[in-house]
């Protein structure tokens, strides 16, 4: 492992975690810019196990929401509801990941064209939703009914291609099916936690024979840096989205896209 393997797993852990939890793909920007870089992992298993970083900032920040969450569970019929909402949220994109866990990392992971497409697709989609004159009916996310839970866990299955983005799917999902801005953001944390730790623990034990010392080595080293700025992230997003909707995450959606044809088609 030389010293270039571990610069480029310092910034793609950085781009992970900036990226996570915004509707922009932090899977398409890995796939994208390792592709660049010639950064190969074994078995695409660093883009997908560094997300314990991006995990473990969502608990730390929101350690005590959820501790108070944990408390009122056995009393608070409404916390039962919620936690019982994101499970039924969970659960498609769990039983699409274990059934076409092959093809995604062998074939949608390895076609950057398809990860440019849906970047610019989603960026536009994401333009249009955001522009259009939405009545919000729902603005807390412990409200959220279960049959609107489980209709945004059908949304999450969408990006299962790379470049749609987690987040962008629930969130463009959830818009249209009558939430705000702020409660569809925060609902996805809270979805990103079983959903990334489900697809963390199933990687790893899918590929728990092929992974070396210096594969453990990059992947601690991408994880710390995923968890350091996927902290900064979690702290800020949702008073950003607050104020400046989800626009800016679009026209970045596409400019990324487009710069990724064009290094494509230049560099191949």
């Amino acid at each position: 492992m030389d010293d270039q393997t571990i610069i480029n797993a310092l910034i793609l852990g950085v781009v992970e975690g900036l990226t996570e939890f915004i509707p922009v793909s932090s899977t398409g920007h890995l796939l994208l810019l390792g592709h660049f870089l010639g950064f190969e992992s074994t078995g695409k298993t660093f883009e997908v196990l560094i997300q314990l970083g991006a995990i473990l900032a969502i608990l730390s920040v929101y350690s005590a929401r959820l501790w108070d969450l944990a408390v009122a569970l056995p009393s608070d019929a409404t916390s039962r509801r919620f936690v019982f909402g994101i499970v039924l949220a969970f659960m498609p994109a769990a039983a699409v990941g274990v059934m076409a866990h092959g093809f995604i990392k062998e074939v949608l992971f390895e076609t950057p064209a398809l990860v440019c497409t849906t970047l610019v697709v989603g960026g536009l989609i994401l333009l249009w939703i955001d522009r259009l004159p939405l009545t919000p009916k729902y603005t807390n996310v412990v409200d959220y009914p279960l049959s609107l839970c489980i209709k945004i866990g059908f949304c999450q299955v969408l990006a299962m291609v790379p470049g749609v983005s987690r987040s962008g799917a629930t969130i463009a999902g959830s818009l249209l099916m009558g939430t705000d801005k702020r409660s569809a953001a925060e609902f996805t944390f809270f979805l990103a936690m079983p959903t990334m730790a489900g697809a963390f623990t199933y990687d790893l034990y899918q590929n728990r024979n092929l992974l070396s010392m210096d594969d453990a080595v990059i992947i601690s080293i991408g994880f710390v840096a995923s968890f350091i700025a996927a902290v900064f992230v979690v702290r800020r997003l949702l008073d950003f989205v607050s104020r400046h909707g989800f626009a800016p995450f679009a026209w970045w959606r596409i400019f990324i896209g487009l710069a990724g044809f064009a290094g494509l088609y230049f560099w191949g």
